[in-house]
């Protein structure tokens, strides 16, 4: 029996039975979701994002998602998810969060006046250095997964060593610190005022090197103002460069599969 959804599963009817006290009054399916189905939910009390894992790799990873948002949730300046995680009658992961309104990073970055994106910069510096510091004695295995692990097991599992992420170099760098993986300028949001206020989206998250986050946040276009004042906040510039190199690889390769395999997903600028 699989252990993931499809776009053919009944998931209207599995969001009714996750919320019989609400009143659903519309269902947007979000189509740049990769590794999940993502649809966001309103409801007489408020939105919601539901996400449904695409395969096998992905159901387990949506559980290590849960454990690690809720964990970090209270333990840095800034919103992360409070994560709720079901299990359908096929005993298949998903998970619920509450919306938070506001834009991504993405959406905005392009429009940010100089004292905006200078902000943002220094803010997302914040986040890694605050994330990297939490201590993880107490946290849950799950929490403790290694990043270098993660990759290796996409690559050489699900994506079939074709993403040339430079293993051995991720391995050799890495250390016992709180990264989230996938830290992009889709993963950060801004409230109104183009404020950053949060980071969603830990399925990535685990245990490595701080510079892999800093790597993460540059191996997508952005502005270069916006890029050099984020790169002043860290140290060892030509660990984080070639970091960089290894995400953009993970990236064209994760593309690829994503092309071949579904279609109905709007690829973003890479």
């Amino acid at each position: 029996m699989a252990n993931f959804f499809t776009t053919k599963d009944p998931l209207d009817k599995i969001i009714a039975q996750t919320f019989p006290e609400k009143k659903i009054e519309k269902t947007e399916h979000i189509l740049t979701g990769w590794t999940n189905i993502v649809i966001e939910v309103t409801t007489d009390d408020g939105a919601y994002f539901f996400r449904f894992p695409r395969n096998p790799f992905w159901s387990k990873m949506i559980v290590k998602d849960a454990a690690v948002c809720n964990f970090v949730d209270g333990k840095t300046s800034f919103y992360t998810p409070q994560m709720a995680l079901h299990y359908d009658e096929k005993k298949r992961p998903y998970s619920v969060h509450q919306k938070i309104e506001g834009y991504t990073l993405g959406d905005r970055i392009y429009h940010l006046s100089h004292t905006a994106l200078t902000g943002a910069a220094y803010d997302v510096a914040k986040f890694i250095k605050e994330l990297s510091g939490i201590d993880l004695r107490d946290a849950p295995e799950k929490v403790k997964y290694p990043l270098s692990d993660f990759l290796h097991e996409l690559d050489y599992e699900h994506y079939d060593k074709h993403i040339d992420a430079d293993h051995k170099y991720i391995k050799e760098t890495e250390m016992r610190n709180l990264v989230h993986g996938d830290l992009n300028l889709g993963n950060i949001l801004l409230d109104k005022n183009d404020k950053v206020i949060g980071v969603i989206d830990f399925c990535f998250a685990g245990t490595g090197n701080s510079n892999m986050d800093v790597a993460r946040m540059v191996s997508r276009p952005a502005p270069e103002e916006f890029e050099k004042e984020f790169l002043k906040y860290f140290d060892n510039q030509n660990e984080i460069q070639r970091m960089r190199k290894a995400w953009k690889n993970i990236d064209n390769g994760y593309a690829e599969h994503i092309r071949a395999n579904f279609p109905e997903i709007n690829l973003n600028q890479l």
